[in-house]
C-alpha cells in the first residue's frame, strides 16, 4: 500500500505534483496529467485566464478528475504582487492553498529571500496554507517553517533548466531538519533525477517544463511517476552503506559441511 503525506489537513498518495502550462495542446496536457498520477496540479494565477475557453476547460478537467488545485504566484517580483495574486487566487478558486513565489532575478528566476519571508509571514497571518518556492538554503527553509509555512519547496536547479539536483547535500540537510514536508521544485529533467531526489528523503516533487516540453509529454509523465515511486520506495527501504572495498555477497560456507 502506498504511503501518504500531508499538506495542512489534506492527505495525498501521489508524490508527484505537475503544472498545467507549456503543453503542446490541452489534450496533451490532460493526458500527461492523467499519466502522471498527480493529485495536485499547479495553476499560475497571473498567467492563466480562468474565464477564457482554455481556463474553463482546465477548471472542468480539474473538477472532473477531483484534483487539488495549487495556485501559484509565478511571475511576481514584489511582495505586493505576490500577496495580491494570492488573494485573487483564493477568491477565484476557493482555496487557501498557495505556492508562493517572489522572484528576485529575471534571468535566473531565483527567489528573493527577503521578499519571500515577508510575503509568507503576511499570507500565513491571513490564513493561507503557504508552500513557498525557495532557494536550497537550510536556513531560509528553517525560517519559512518558523513563520508557519505548511511546506518548503527548495529548487533543485534553476526553473526549466533540467539540470537535476545540483546540491544534494543541502537538500539532505533540509529534509533531516524540517518538521514540515519538503518538496523539490524546479530543475528536475528526467526520471533518474526524480528518483535521486526522492532517495534524498523529500516528500514529493513538483514538475512543469520537464514533462510539458518533453518530445512526448505523456511518456515523460509516466516515466516521472515511476521514477518518483521508485525513489520513494528506495528511500523507505534503506539503501546499503557505501564502502570503498568489496563485501562478499554470499556467506563463506563450506559446502562439504552442509548436512553433516
Amino acid at each position: 500500500m502506498a504511503s501518504t503525506w500531508n499538506i495542512g489537513d489534506r492527505s495525498f498518495t501521489s508524490r508527484l505534483l505537475v503544472g498545467t502550462a507549456k503543453y503542446p495542446s490541452p489534450d496533451v496536457m490532460e493526458a500527461a496529467i492523467i499519466a502522471s498520477g498527480a493529485e495536485i496540479v499547479t495553476v499560475a494565477i497571473r498567467r492563466v485566464n480562468l474565464q477564457d475557453e482554455y481556463g474553463q476547460r482546465l477548471r472542468q478537467f480539474i473538477a472532473d478528475r477531483k484534483l487539488t488545485v495549487l495556485p501559484n504566484t509565478a511571475g511576481c517580483y514584489t511582495v505586493k504582487e505576490a500577496i495580491l495574486y494570492s488573494q485573487l487566487a483564493r477568491e477565484a478558486l476557493d482555496t487557501t492553498l498557495i505556492k508562493l513565489e517572489v522572484i528576485g532575478d529575471e534571468k535566473t528566476l531565483f527567489p528573493d529571500n527577503e521578499g519571500l519571508l515577508e510575503a509568507a509571514k503576511e499570507l500565513v497571518a491571513e490564513g493561507f496554507t503557504v508552500m513557498p518556492y525557495c532557494i536550497d538554503d537550510p536556513i531560509v527553509c528553517r525560517k519559512l517553517e518558523e513563520i508557519g509555512c505548511a511546506a518548503v519547496m527548495p529548487l533543485a536547479a534553476p526553473i526549466g533548466s533540467g539540470l537535476g539536483i545540483r546540491n544534494p547535500y543541502n537538500i539532505r540537510i533540509i529534509t533531516e531538519h524540517a518538521n514540515v514536508p519538503v518538496l523539490v521544485d524546479a530543475g528536475v529533467g528526467t526520471a533518474s533525477d526524480a528518483a535521486f531526489a526522492m532517495e534524498l528523503g523529500v516528500e514529493a516533487l513538483l514538475m512543469q517544463t520537464a514533462i510539458a516540453q518533453a518530445q512526448d509529454p505523456v511518456k515523460m509523465a509516466t516515466a516521472m511517476r515511476l521514477g518518483t515511486e521508485a525513489g520513494r520506495l528506495a528511500y523507505e527501504a534503506g539503501r546499503i552503506p557505501k564502502k570503498l572495498y568489496a563485501t562478499a555477497s554470499s556467506p563463506m560456507t563450506d559446502l562439504l559441511s552442509v548436512g553433516r
